[in-house]
Order: C-alpha cells, then structure tokens, then sequence
C-alpha cells in the first residue's frame, strides 16, 4: 500500500512539473555555464547534497572488514590525501553546487514527496572516473544490487528529487567542468548543461530517462588515474569482493541535506529526514523542525 501511494505521489508530481515550466525558466537565466569549456575546472565555492546516509549496521562491516586495510593500501600507493579525506559514508541522491548559504533551507522547502525506507544490498567494488580518460576525479566506489522494491523507489525517488533540486544551482558541479566535461559523452554534457550533473535521472517528452548508478564511495581522488594506478586500484576492488561476495544488506531509514566537498564527499548533515514519519532534524541544533511531505 505505501509503495503504491509513494508511486501515485511521483506519477502526480512528475505529470505537476509542466507547470513549473516558466519558474524553471526564470532559475535557469541566473545559471552560469561558462566554465563547461574552459580548460581548468570551475572553482569550487559550496556544494550540497541530498543523500542517504549509511546505517550504522552497514558502516561496521566495512569498519571491520573493508577501511583498515583501504587506508593501509592507499598509503602504501602514495594515495595520503585520499587516506585522511574526511567523509561520512552515503548513498547520493543528487548534488547542487551554489555560493548561496541559504541553499539546504531552499533544498528541505523544495523536497519532493519522500520515498518510503530503502531496503538494498550494497555489493560490487570498482572504480570509476567522472569521465573516462579524463584522469581526474576518480573513485573507488561499493555498488548496489539493480533489482527489488528498494532499487525501484530509490530510482524514482531520484527523478523528482533532480527535478526539484537542480533548479536551486547557480552553474554545473565543479568536477563535471574543464577537462571531465570535455571527455564525456553528448548524453552526459546534456545533462551536465540541463541540470548540472551527470549520472541522474530525467524526464524528457514525458518519457523517464535513467542515468542514476547509486553507490556509497569509498575513495575520492584528484590524483591523475594511470595505467598504475587503475590497475593497483582494481586489486584492491577485486580483494573486496572476496572478503564480501554477498555485499552488506542494510535499510535506509533517513535521508539528509549535506555539504560535499569538490569530489563529493560528504563534509557535514544539515537536516536528517526520517522516512518513516517524516520529520526533519537540524543537525546543528538538535532541534525537530515540521515534517518533510510525504
């Protein structure tokens, strides 16, 4: 019954988002492209986020199992920035850059209807770049089984929140720019100039494009990804997925408004939502705010 109604919601706020046409248009003219082609990546002001954080249960296994070595291995290649890069582990929903503060205000009054708890497994290692060839940023990410409920809702729950967000930024993601932009493919520059990030979901003539790979990162990188390195790297991932074959199946029971660093690690939670009942807490405070829509 809460699946259906949540899909009944998305249906109804995706078929509603026609008439958010011209206040779209008016958000767009504020929105500076310019460094999309420029040789250098755009200066990184202020990003935020939407995101699932990872539950505890999740975060004990790969404290257990998985980031003692990670850490040992990444020192051993060189890799100390990455090593002491901070981050809390997460799953992205979707990703806005702006100087604006008021920014994760704008984002908790823009929610879309929320998703219902997502229950996943998380499984696979690999590494990834923001666009192949590119050299930088890359990551060493953990994915997520692509089948069930839970994949299905996060999915949809992704279109509206892309369509809801994205509109609140003020040019495209620094790491989407200069010479990642340059290497990616049309489809991914599409999205990048239309929304500002690639790898979200869409809707174009009323028909629901899906780009969106959630997955938790494990390793965030400005380090030029060479023949060396993406093959030390993949050892890494391949040990991973040995020592777990079944992944981490977990729920997500809270969503949050963030601040990311460049790569997109998470630096801090600005409000935490609860799935279950909606409600929202200002992280800094403490304090309850009123429910998120649901």
């Amino acid at each position: 019954m809460k699946r259906r109604l949540f899909h009944t919601l998305i249906a109804g706020f995706m078929l509603g988002s026609t008439a958010m046409i011209s206040t779209l248009a008016v958000a767009q003219s504020t929105i500076d492209n310019s460094a999309l082609t420029r040789d250098e990546f755009r200066a990184h002001k202020a990003t935020y986020g939407l995101v699932y954080t990872l539950p505890k249960d999740a975060t004990d296994v790969l404290d257990n199992k998985i980031n003692g070595f990670l850490k040992q291995r990444l020192i051993e290649l060189g890799l100390v920035t990455e090593a002491k890069t901070p981050n809390i582990p997460h799953v992205t929903v979707v990703h806005v850059h702006s100087a604006d503060p008021s920014t994760p205000g704008k984002m908790l009054k823009s929610m879309p209807p929320l998703p219902p708890v997502i229950n996943l497994t998380l499984k696979n290692f690999y590494t990834t770049e923001q666009a192949k060839d590119a050299g930088r940023p890359w990551w060493l990410d953990l994915g997520i089984v692509k089948s069930g409920k839970g994949f299905d809702d996060m999915m949809a729950f992704n279109t509206v929140a892309t369509a809801a967000l994205t509109p609140l930024r003020d040019g495209p993601l620094p790491r989407c720019t200069g010479p990642a932009y340059a290497r990616m493919s049309d489809a991914a520059k599409d999205l990048v100039k239309s929304v500002g990030v690639s790898g979200v979901n869409i809707v174009r003539d009323g028909k629901e494009l899906r780009s969106h790979n959630p997955h938790n990162t494990l390793v965030y990188s400005m380090t030029m990804f060479d023949k060396n390195l993406q093959a030390s790297m993949k050892q890494v991932a391949d040990n991973f997925n040995t020592i777990l074959p079944d992944g981490i199946t977990t729920s997500f029971k809270t969503i949050s408004i963030v601040e990311i660093g460049f790569a997109g690690n998470v630096l801090r939670e600005i409000y935490r939502i609860n799935l279950e009942n909606g409600t929202v807490l200002d992280v800094k405070s403490g304090k309850t705010l009123p429910a998120a829509k649901r």
